[in-house]
């Protein structure tokens, strides 16, 4: 229930952004743009504590039990995931191919490890950051209509972009353990 609270908690309050530009703008104009992004990334870190919380306290009940090969597909998945994350803050051409980088980065990363997990925790979870992140571009292309291209900035930076992304993935791989209790790779 808190996992769910939680994940919850974080897509009302992104979708807030994305759905009401209006009522945004009228906490921004009543409590000015420097208290208002303090307040969303304060109440950001709490939907993400709860969210551990409620991971942790969630025992890993079976739902399904997934294939073992897809577990490969996910290593495939995630590093591209990441890729994508880090390019929607980078320059980039990536960004004149897809118009969200970082929420299809999401939604790839959730697919990926819905593939690899078949737990409740996970679908909550995963499956919620998932309806997220699709509900999330919906809302933005409504609000932001017609996706203007943005100008070239060549391929140097698209492969440095890339590079960092895929050094980044790396490094979750080796600190999974350490941040979601499992390795990615079992050796032996």
């Amino acid at each position: 229930m808190l996992l769910g609270l939680g994940v919850l908690l974080w897509a009302v309050t992104h979708l807030f952004v994305a759905m009401a530009p209006g009522a945004r703008q009228r906490l921004v104009d009543r409590l000015g743009l420097g208290l208002y992004k303090g307040l969303f990334s304060l109440v950001i870190l709490l939907s993400l504590l709860i969210i551990v919380l409620g991971w942790q306290a969630m025992p890993p009940t079976s739902a399904y039990v997934p294939p073992i090969g897809l577990r490969h597909a996910t290593l495939l998945l995630v590093p591209i995931a990441v890729v994508l994350f880090i390019s929607a803050r980078a320059p980039t051409d990536i960004k004149r191919v897809i118009r969200h980088p970082q929420l299809t980065g999401v939604k790839l990363w959730a697919v990926a490890h819905l593939l690899a997990n078949g737990e409740w925790r996970s679908l909550i979870l995963f499956g919620g950051f998932l309806a997220w992140a699709v509900l999330e571009v919906i809302f933005i292309k409504r609000r932001d209509g017609a996706w203007v291209k943005p100008a070239p900035v060549g391929a140097t930076r698209t492969l440095v972009s890339a590079l960092i992304g895929l050094v980044l993935a790396v490094v979750l791989i080796v600190i999974h353990p350490w941040i979601a209790g499992r390795p990615v790779i079992v050796m032996g």
